[in-house]
Formats: structure tokens, C-alpha cells, sequence
């Protein structure tokens, strides 16, 4: 973690995870609720990572439905 932050690559970062951290936060916040951190803690994980790439597939198909 300590290498990520201090990569100079933080604000290309936070612009990249930023949204899908945030959408993931938010559903862990109103809807996970299992008595046990850990559980909640990789639940909301799980779903970082599945709106990280759904993120990420639809600026892939963005970019390229700007190539000529």
C-alpha cells in the first residue's frame, strides 16, 4: 500500500477507482449487514472489484468505439 500511494501514479488512481470504490461503499453501507466484519470487509471487496470491472470493460468499449 505504502509503494501504491507513493508511486506518483495516486491521482490517475483515484480518478480510475475512485467512482467504483465509492458505488461499492455505499451498497456495503445500506445492504450488508452480516453481524461480522470480515464477512462485510470482503463482501464490500467482492464488489469493488466486480464495479471495478464493469468500470473498466465499458471505458474499454468506449475507447474503442472512438477508433476509426
Amino acid at each position: 500500500m505504502h509503494t501504491l500511494l507513493h508511486s506518483g501514479r495516486l491521482p490517475a488512481l483515484l480518478a480510475q477507482e475512485g467512482p467504483g470504490f465509492g458505488l461499492a461503499l455505499l451498497v456495503a453501507e445500506l445492504f450488508y449487514k452480516f453481524g461480522s466484519f470480515s464477512l462485510e470487509c470482503l463482501a464490500f471487496l467482492a464488489t469493488w472489484y466486480a464495479i471495478s470491472g464493469v468500470v473498466g470493460m465499458i471505458a474499454r468499449a468506449v475507447a474503442a468505439g472512438d477508433r476509426p
